[in-house]
């Protein structure tokens, strides 16, 4: 009887032989592999979560390259465009009317203006058509043409003016003193307004 036969059995119960069972022993290589395994993902996994942060507080390089090639197809601002010609305080001939209740208006304006430079023509009351109508500082009436120029010029002397044109045909500007009038403006204020006037306005680039 073999030593594998349990005591009590026999026939065809009976072992016979020398093979004995093998017992496998644990998986260790597969547990190894699929450990190594999800070592490589947790680590992969961390890596890019490092990688997203950092691009997040920095901005990330498209951000960069994005901004980098906008400033490179910039293109450089040209030279300042040159301001229209205007005509010179001297070219510009006022008529000075006063259509206030003030007397001695039409001539003191006149000769602050002469002061500054710019030739007066006529100087009294207003017309009938504006005298005690014009509500604000002063009207400023003349050829269509004195809108290109004259207006702007004779405007830098004294705020709030309104501006109108008529049928004339010469360069005369008049300058009708309304209820409102106090004073010319300061020559400091009125010389750096048409300081501005004259100088040439930049142009903006384009992206």
């Amino acid at each position: 009887m073999s030593m594998l036969t349990p005591p009590g059995m026999g026939g065809k119960y009976r072992i016979t032989g020398d093979v004995y069972p093998r017992m496998r022993r644990p998986h260790r290589r597969r547990r190894i592999v699929l450990a190594s395994a999800a070592a490589v993902v947790v680590l992969g996994a961390a890596g890019w979560g490092t990688l997203q942060l950092v691009d997040v507080f920095s901005g990330g390089d498209d951000t960069r390259k994005t901004a980098a090639g906008k400033q490179a197809d910039c293109k450089p601002s040209p030279s300042p465009a040159p301001a229209a010609k205007l005509p010179k305080p001297a070219q510009v001939t006022v008529n000075v009317y006063n259509a206030t209740p003030r007397s001695g208006l039409a001539k003191a304006t006149a000769d602050e203006l002469k002061k500054r430079g710019f030739t007066i023509g006529k100087v009294g009351n207003a017309p009938a058509a504006y005298d005690k109508k014009v509500a604000g500082s002063g009207l400023l009436l003349g050829a269509p043409a004195a809108a290109k120029g004259a207006f702007a010029v004779l405007g830098t002397q004294l705020a709030g003016t309104t501006t109108k044109v008529d049928a004339r045909t010469t360069a005369d500007v008049d300058l009708i003193i309304g209820t409102a009038f106090k004073a010319l403006s300061p020559k400091a204020t009125a010389d750096k307004a048409l300081l501005v006037l004259n100088k040439p306005k930049p142009v903006p680039g384009r992206c």
